[in-house]
């Protein structure tokens, strides 16, 4: 079994993998795929796009929360394409994470330039 540091190392490893090969400059949607192909062929176990259920004071809502990953069953990863993470991306993974209660996420910026940027977030 692996630890949340090793799981992290890992996924953080595909990542690279996936920036070292594309580059910057393509949609997110282009890394969305070309990550869960990465995965795949590491053996990483991950669910695309889950719809994650919400609730106020007890009552379940009808919109979703849908990080771009669940990692390990544990790690959210959510991946962007800009030129640089702001607070508000920061918020999102953070409210993923409220709302799962997963303690670790990864937010991954493939727009940036000369490399993947990447902030590791924890409860």
């Amino acid at each position: 079994m692996l630890t949340l540091e090793q799981e992290t190392y890992n996924i953080l490893g595909a990542c690279f993998q996936v920036y070292t090969t594309m580059g910057c400059g393509f949609l997110e949607a282009v890394y969305q795929e070309c990550l869960e192909i990465e995965f795949r062929k590491r053996a990483i176990p991950f669910i695309s796009q889950p719809a994650l259920e919400l609730r106020y004071d007890g009552v379940l809502l009808q919109q979703k929360y849908i990080p771009d990953f669940v990692v390990y069953d544990e790690v959210i990863v959510e991946i962007k394409a800009v030129s640089e993470l702001a607070s508000e991306h920061k918020a999102q993974l953070l409210n993923y994470l409220h709302a799962t209660n997963l303690e670790v996420g990864l937010l991954v910026n493939f727009g940036h330039y000369p490399k993947v940027e990447y902030k590791r977030m924890i409860l």
